[in-house]
């Protein structure tokens, strides 16, 4: 995949002006070639920043299957969480990959912590529990250290790095044409977890990360206005809607 360069530096002079500059004797564009000369490359970046950003969406890992990201595109996946914000340069998360290999091992877990928390849980609800750990080919625990580097740097700080993190991840893969979900639930708090991915008591089991081709997809989600979310600050009226 092609790498952007950044910062893109604009054109110094529109195509307009260096036409009509003093000692030029090339005829001005006409109105269609300067309309063209004024798509910078930055416009360009701008129409496929928010292309890729208002595409991304949930996929359900039960609609994720093969084939998942090849070894250099799961790099990529993964360089792009080293570019979260990270007040104090702490690093305070971490990604655990669940192989093939390892998944029967998280079945049981998830198995074991259904039956923990419903003793009267059934056979097929237990399976049903089991199902889960198979479902996407490429899954991935978040791992959250609430105690690494400066102690004044609060877990709420820690947490928002972290979700910056997942989200740059999460936009890379739709950036390769993969479908991606975040997933969690009870069983990340469950014993049986915390000791199969061998967390410190100063760790925190945030969510899992499921990627891989999209079999299906339901229709796009109504996203709500940015009216809805933001207020401003005025000095008379105090906090008011919009911006």
């Amino acid at each position: 995949m092609a790498v952007i360069p950044w910062p893109v530096k604009p054109a110094r002079r529109d195509a307009g002006a260096l036409a009509c500059a003093p000692g030029n004797d090339q005829q001005p564009p006409s109105a269609g070639g300067v309309a063209a000369a004024a798509a910078s490359p930055l416009d360009e970046v701008r129409t496929m920043a928010a292309a890729l950003i208002q595409s991304r969406q949930t996929i359900l890992p039960k609609r994720l299957g093969a084939p998942g990201p090849a070894s250099a595109e799961l790099a990529q996946i993964l360089g792009a969480a080293a570019h979260a914000p990270d007040h104090g340069q702490l690093t305070p998360w971490r990604f655990v990959l669940v192989p093939a290999a390892a998944r029967p091992a998280l079945a049981d877990v998830f198995a074991q912590a259904l039956c923990e928390r419903d003793p009267a849980a059934t056979p097929e609800q237990a399976e049903q529990a089991r199902e889960k750990a198979y479902r996407a080919p490429v899954l991935m625990l978040v791992v959250v250290n609430s105690r690494c580097g400066d102690p004044a740097i609060d877990l709420s700080e820690r947490l928002v790095s972290a979700g910056c993190a997942v989200q740059n991840m999460l936009l890379m893969a739709t950036a390769q044409g993969f479908g991606s979900a975040l997933t969690s639930g009870k069983a990340l708090k469950s014993p049986g977890l915390r000791g199969l991915f061998q967390l410190d008591a100063w760790e925190q089991a945030l969510c899992f990360v499921s990627i891989g081709t999209v079999q299906s997809r339901k229709a796009a989600r109504a996203r709500p206005v940015v009216d809805s979310y933001v207020s401003t600050l005025d000095p008379q009226k105090g906090v008011v809607p919009g911006f």
